[in-house]
């Protein structure tokens, strides 16, 4: 199959590489179905969610590990059925970027990732039940590893 990108252009996929969010991004509900694509020269750190329904809806995403190695986050038992697992780290996990000019002003949200089952392809945006991860943490908060892109 086919679809028009917002950052990529056309691009070809299988329903294998289809995600499957049974209640969309938070403020995007009807959303359901995107795909995971990675940025080039991003190492997959930089990655982009692509609506399939919308192809001009796409938000730009970030691997959390790679700004927050210690990035512990912990599903609650609902969310992990919801999944299809049983412990948190059986899961990837994303964190959604808004970026803006100066790129160290953009901001990646911690507190809400998504959790994506790789096995199945469903996937959830969550908010986690900790205050040690806010909404909006600034790029620039984080050291940028050696030949890494950011935001």
């Amino acid at each position: 199959m086919q679809i028009n990108s917002k950052y990529f252009g056309q691009i070809e996929y299988r329903d294998t590489d289809v995600l499957h969010f049974k209640s969309g991004l938070f403020g995007f509900e009807q959303e359901e179905h995107f795909l995971l694509l990675p940025f080039a020269g991003s190492a997959a750190t930089l990655l982009c969610f692509q609506s399939i329904a919308t192809p001009e809806l796409a938000f730009v995403a970030m691997n959390p590990f790679a700004l927050k190695s210690d990035y512990t986050p912990v599903l609650s038992k609902a969310e992990l059925n919801a999944l299809g697992v049983g412990d948190s780290t059986e899961l990837s996990y994303y964190v959604l970027c808004v970026v803006k000019s100066p790129v160290s002003q953009s901001t990646v949200n911690l507190k809400c990732p998504v959790a994506v089952n790789e096995d199945t392809g469903e996937a959830v945006q969550v908010i986690l039940e900790t205050q040690n991860y806010e909404m909006r943490h600034l790029l620039s908060e984080f050291r940028a590893k050696e030949g890494e892109t950011a935001c």
